[in-house]
């Protein structure tokens, strides 16, 4: 997240949380696609992390990408921490451990995604190459430890590294170790939303399947495909995961708003500080929890955004859904994970068919897959049924709902061209984690150094 929202609307009911979120519904010919998508940096000499301040630095990175672009610089302090499209149409980001990141426009076609990443690409590449920096697209750091990960100076993050262990035992592993690619779609109601929340949920592991590239740390294989699916299991169980309420029929805003009120905060933002908040809830905070604390204590929509913004499900709800679930990876996954689920849940028929396929699959089912993904990848079962053949029918579906949108490029291709990395997996039925082991026990003869070259952008 870019920047972190100081909207002053008072607050003084729950009903105006879910409010909020209700707003967020739009007609369908107003559906859009925001694709974000992180990557690790790195010094192209050694292959080390990328530290925040110097002249060959994370901080340059970004007043490079400032002064070519024209985005208003974002700042913690004297700190620059991201930048922002002056009419919200992007925005570029850090991740605590340095990971770069583009919050991409919201926009109509998967062909104007696959453009704007290529674009972003292209300008930080250019920016980074007399640094000698480069950028590496996978789901979770290959070879740097915890310790000697750099620490980006973002208030936000000093409250989460102080907290997160106290709740679950890989928290900061997720902050400094990880990317991922997400993508952000719109629903036309609370109905809308409902079904396209339920099925997302259930499929997200099929997501993590397919796009698994976390298979090593500090330098050696892991035992696992998607590392960074299994960080999720043991981050902080009160705010991330699988929502059982979810799986009812009558799923509501409400019923995503009770569950938040009781998560608790990480801060509140007033003149520019970050109070630490991690001790009460969003209920508590309502309550007057703050009062005494805080000089401005009364909750304000800003706070209610914030918090929003600090709860990690599988799929996230804010005016819009966010798919959660996949590794980061190279730059033609980045075009395939939006295609992917757009496919899905952006043409009718395609959702109505989703939610068939899952209509049997219980929270307990659900959880159970997300369990075993990790370390089995397209191997786990679901009711008996392996994995890869329901991501075949996912993807099958997926391809129907893209051709019935009918969006094409210049070429006369509808956007199902951008499943083919999809497609190739399913066909070999292996992962890029499984290509990459393979490569490690092979032609790298043991090393995991080769993927900083190979798979860097």
């Amino acid at each position: 997240m870019a920047r972190d929202t100081t909207d002053q609307t008072p607050l003084s009911s729950v009903s105006e949380l879910s409010a909020y979120l209700a707003q967020g519904s739009r007609p369908k010919e107003k559906f859009r696609i925001g694709t974000e998508h992180e990557k690790f940096v790195f010094f192209a000499k050694d292959n080390a992390p990328v530290p925040y301040f110097g002249d060959a630095s994370i901080s340059a990175l970004l007043k490079g990408m400032q002064e070519r672009l024209g985005w208003e610089p974002i700042m913690d302090g004297e700190n620059i921490i991201g930048l922002g499209e002056q009419s919200g149409m992007g925005a570029i980001s850090i991740e605590p451990g340095g990971q770069f990141e583009l919050s991409g426009a919201p926009l109509e076609t998967i062909h104007e995604t696959c453009k704007e990443s290529n674009k972003h690409l292209a300008l930080v590449k250019e920016i980074a190459e007399p640094m000698g920096i480069r950028f590496l697209g996978l789901g979770g750091s290959p070879t740097w430890s915890l310790a000697e990960t750099p620490r980006m100076p973002k208030s936000r993050y000093d409250i989460m590294t102080r907290y997160m262990p106290k709740v679950g035992a890989k928290g900061l592993d997720m902050m400094y170790r990880t990317c991922t690619i997400q993508v952000n779609l719109d629903f036309s109601s609370e109905a809308d939303m409902a079904a396209k929340m339920r099925v997302s949920m259930k499929l997200q592991s099929i997501a993590t399947a397919l796009f698994a590239s976390s298979p090593f740390t500090e330098g050696k294989p892991n035992g696992l495909l998607s590392w960074r699916g299994d960080i999720w299991r043991d981050t902080d169980n009160r705010r991330s995961g699988t929502l059982p309420f979810v799986f009812d029929a009558d799923f509501r805003f409400d019923h995503y708003v009770e569950w938040a009120l009781d998560v608790p905060m990480y801060f509140i933002v007033r003149d520019g500080k970050y109070h630490d908040c991690t001790h009460v809830t969003f209920r508590q905070f309502m309550a007057g929890a703050l009062k005494g604390e805080v000089a401005d204590w009364q909750p304000n929509m800003g706070d209610w955004t914030n918090h929003l913004s600090t709860l990690f499900p599988d799929v996230r709800l804010k005016r819009f859904l966010e798919m959660r679930g996949a590794d980061g990876g190279p730059w033609r996954r980045i075009c395939a994970l939006p295609a992917f689920w757009v496919g899905l849940l952006y043409d009718d028929a395609a959702l109505a068919e989703a939610e068939a396929l899952t209509a049997d699959w219980t929270f307990e089912d659900v959880v159970a897959m997300r369990d075993a993904v990790p370390a089995q990848g397209l191997a786990a079962t679901i009711k008996g049924r392996p994995v890869l053949d329901v991501a075949r029918d996912a993807a099958r579906i997926s391809t129907a709902g893209l051709k019935a949108r009918a969006k094409l490029n210049g070429d006369g291709q509808d956007e199902s061209v951008f499943l083919q990395p999809l497609e190739e997996v399913l066909a070999k039925k292996a992962t890029l984690a499984d290509d990459l082991l393979a490569l490690f026990n092979g032609r790298w003869n043991g090393s995991v150094e080769p993927v900083f070259d190979e798979y860097q952008y």
